[in-house]
């Protein structure tokens, strides 16, 4: 075989087969194919597409170009949950442990935040103790103890994704849903859970910025588990505003540690509701209705509370910090941001709000960048929410004090702000099984 006559096929639009697609990815991966014709490749792909078929050869080489992790031992108990990225998202420290709590296998393996998004394992790191990183025997052990080990990406898991993506990243080619997709499931696949839940973002925080598009995503993830022999299911859900009260490491388990004890509502316990009872039902097989009997009961009783902390304890985190918050370092500047007219949130760009963190010191725009983990926002009004002339927008935190009036230009630049209530978008679009 030749590059040179695969790029070509694809070029004048045609399908390319299982042989030729394995042979791009070990090339990409052994280094034997020079940077150009990959690219050029990439660029075919995303012009000319691929069907199902072509996506589903090239997910699998890519989640076998490199190490995975052998769940089998845990049967169909295995379930993960990926999100599409976005502000104040800070559900797998809540849906984990509820899943867990009812018996699932939830051994997952998660990054760190880049950009205007923030990564779980940033999260956990703000808890004095918690390690990241561990033996894979280690991270199987916890897991068949607890139910429940969360880590940072380790080892060299689908090495040809992190090659691709680095070029698509500067050759134009990023935003096709075959590309896409093969990118996301392939580390999925990796990973090992036999049961997947996608949690697909929606909305001005996330890369789908419709509805339209996030479906076509989710649709394409959901076919392609499937032919790779996973269960696969998609929410939807939104971001146009960020996911809660709480955008910034600390700051966020504490809310997260708030939902679990049941002292946090609204739409961020709404979510977490329908995504652990969407992960329970795949596992167990039943309807969504009785798996979210069974979540809420767990949440109610405290049982998914008291699993957070053996979770935690396990992991070497000191487990005195989620039993009381307050115990969390606090930045040593707060600013308060209020309207400056009276009139209704009809928009939040969570987006801009979630950079505006970054500047405070709660993200990384560079792979080298130092996280504040008490640094953040608490925002105190939502889209829909009426607000008058000096009424309180949010707090900002940070150990940065210099920070603090570029941030709040942000934030307010995020907000829009009018006399009329706009209506909110849903919480949850919809879902595909």
């Amino acid at each position: 075989m030749r590059m040179y006559d695969i790029i070509a096929k694809k070029r004048d639009g045609y399908k390319l087969t299982e042989s030729e697609i394995r042979y791009f990815v070990d090339g990409v991966t052994s280094g034997e194919i020079p940077d150009y014709e990959i690219s050029a490749l990439l660029m075919a792909m995303f012009i000319r597409g691929m069907d199902d078929e072509e996506t589903s050869v090239l997910t699998d080489a890519m989640a076998n170009s490199g190490d995975s992790v052998d769940l089998s031992g845990f049967g169909d108990l295995s379930v993960d949950k990926h999100s599409t990225g976005g502000v104040g998202d800070k559900t797998s420290l809540i849906i984990s442990p509820i899943v867990a709590a009812l018996g699932c296998k939830v051994a997952k393996m998660s990054g760190r935040g880049l950009g205007h998004t923030g990564g779980t394992v940033d999260k956990l790191e703000s808890i004095p103790g918690y390690r990241t990183s561990v033996s894979p025997e280690e991270f199987i052990g916890i897991t068949e103890k607890v139910g429940l080990s969360l880590v940072g990406q380790s080892g060299n898991m689908a090495p040809a994704d992190k090659k691709l993506y680095a070029l698509r990243d500067v050759t134009a080619t990023v935003n096709s849903i075959p590309l896409i997709t093969s990118s996301i499931m392939s580390k999925k696949l990796a990973a090992g859970a036999k049961n997947i839940v996608l949690d697909v973002k929606v909305g001005s925080g996330a890369f789908m910025k419709t509805p339209e598009d996030a479906e076509s995503l989710a649709l394409s993830m959901v076919n392609i588990g499937k032919r790779c022999g996973r269960k696969v299911s998609a929410v939807l859900t939104d971001m146009n505003t960020p996911l809660g009260c709480a955008v910034g490491n600390s700051l966020e388990v504490t809310e997260a540690v708030g939902v679990l004890k049941g002292e946090v509502h609204g739409e961020l316990r709404d979510v977490c509701i329908v995504l652990a009872s969407e992960m329970v039902s795949l596992v167990y097989g039943i309807p969504e209705d009785e798996a979210e009997k069974k979540v809420l009961d767990v949440l109610d009783s405290g049982a998914a509370y008291e699993k957070m902390k053996e979770w935690i304890s396990a992991s070497g985190g000191d487990v005195s910090y989620v039993e009381n918050t307050e115990l969390f370092a606090k930045a040593e500047y707060e600013k308060t941001v209020v309207s400056p007219t009276d009139g209704y949130i009809t928009g939040m760009n969570a987006e801009k709000i979630g950079t505006a963190s970054v500047i405070l010191g709660a993200g990384r725009e560079k792979k080298s960048d130092l996280i504040d983990h008490s640094a953040g926002i608490i925002i105190s009004a939502h889209t829909g929410d009426y607000v008058k002339k000096g009424e309180v927008l949010c707090t900002l935190y940070t150990n940065k004090e210099k920070s603090l009036d570029c941030a709040e230009r942000l934030y307010l630049d995020a907000l829009e702000l009018g006399e009329k209530m706009s209506e909110k978008s849903p919480t949850v679009y919809k879902i595909i099984r």
